[in-house]
């Protein structure tokens, strides 16, 4: 969405991480990021993966933009101006993903297109024992790439690395001075070559999980892992399931590990992206590693607790009344407190208007006819 002058529209969450950081110069984006977004549908409180033959019936269902949209929209709850070049159906699962993302988050979708006579990406997210099971179906768009070759300004981008394949646009993004952050998806080839992540070279930040960490390194322990891509990384943040997350600056040589908060997971679809979300928040205003690790885990924790990818990305006010909360037993553990004793200084007083939008069962209801 533009103004009359064209410059993009930012629907500004109440809280700005980035306040005292901004100067006139700068880009007037934040976070540019680009690849597919999918009409996610979720069903949970399912017993177990459902069984040949059979008919499951879950007790909830969501439907939210996913794919790509779950990094978008968190970053955006988070405050920053974000900025997604994508293609869109021009089904009415594209038209809701599209409004979804421009209108309900305030994503500044200049870049992005909607493509005639394509249907939306559709992935169905099935969630049973803290775990997800998924089919998609979707066709390729039309040749012509969403991400343009020379992107616009930005702080920063979030890439997401394919072994083998190069993309022009992060080359050029970091020439411009954009930090670039990075991870990576399964290595359907099997040979996990470092030397195959051919645009590594132009990221700040590296956040693969510990199976790829290891599998690229050819180590059996994350946290060589992590020591080992820091020598080709600035920064390297290697996830570690329900045992948090493991840290290594390269450049300073500090390390930093933060455990995962435990909470009741309902659906863990795109906790990963908030956890990316989280640390590139922390990184652009200058936050400590540690603390940086921490919120990431942390914005993650709160994800997992709602349907669905996009839409369970927390903001502020989410995590205000986390900070608050938990402070009202005596039986915290004061270590752990004082892990995320950087929040006192960070949150708002007050809450966010109204509260986010979440996954619904349905797309459609209440709107104008």
């Amino acid at each position: 969405m533009t103004e009359d002058n064209g410059e993009p529209v930012h629907h500004r969450a109440p809280l700005d991480p980035l306040t005292g950081l901004r100067a006139p110069e700068d880009p007037a984006i934040d976070v540019y990021l680009t690849g597919t977004v999918f009409l996610d549908i979720i069903f949970t409180g399912l017993d177990s993966a459902p069984v040949r033959g059979t008919e499951s019936w879950a007790r909830g269902m969501g439907s939210s933009p996913g794919g790509v949209a779950n990094m978008a929209t968190a970053l955006a709850r988070l405050g920053l101006r974000t900025s997604l070049a994508a293609a869109f159906g021009d089904d009415h699962y594209g038209e809701y993903c599209w409004d979804a993302l421009e209108h309900g988050e305030g994503i500044d979708l200049a870049p992005s297109r909607t493509v005639p006579g394509w249907h939306s990406p559709v992935t169905v997210s099935m969630a049973y024992e803290g775990e997800r099971t998924m089919v998609s179906h979707g066709h390729e768009p039309p040749p012509e790439e969403p991400a343009p070759r020379c992107p616009p300004r930005a702080r920063a981008a979030v890439a997401a690395l394919s072994p083998g394949q190069r993309a022009p646009w992060i080359a050029e993004a970091a020439r411009r001075g954009t930090r670039i952050f990075a991870d990576v998806g399964w290595d359907d080839t099997g040979h996990w070559d470092l030397a195959g992540l051919t645009d590594l070279q132009h990221c700040e930040a590296f956040l693969p999980n510990a199976e790829e960490a290891m599998r690229y390194t050819r180590t059996g322990c994350p946290r060589r892992a992590a020591h080992a891509l820091a020598e080709r990384v600035p920064v390297v943040v290697v996830t570690l399931g329900a045992d948090g997350a493991y840290a290594v600056d390269g450049r300073s040589g500090e390390a930093a590990e933060v455990p995962a908060i435990d909470v009741e997971a309902l659906d863990p679809t795109g906790a990963g992206d908030v956890f990316v979300a989280g640390f590139v928040t922390g990184t652009l205003a200058g936050w400590p590693l540690a603390d940086r690790v921490a919120f990431a885990g942390l914005t993650a924790a709160l994800s997992v607790q709602e349907f669905g990818g996009s839409l369970s990305a927390p903001g502020w006010s989410e995590i205000a009344t986390w900070w608050r909360h938990v402070q009202q037993y005596d039986d915290q553990n004061p270590a752990a407190l004082r892990r995320y004793a950087f929040l006192d200084t960070l949150l708002p007083t007050a809450g966010r208007p109204g509260p986010l939008p979440r996954a619904v069962p349905t797309i459609g209801f209440g709107r104008a006819l």
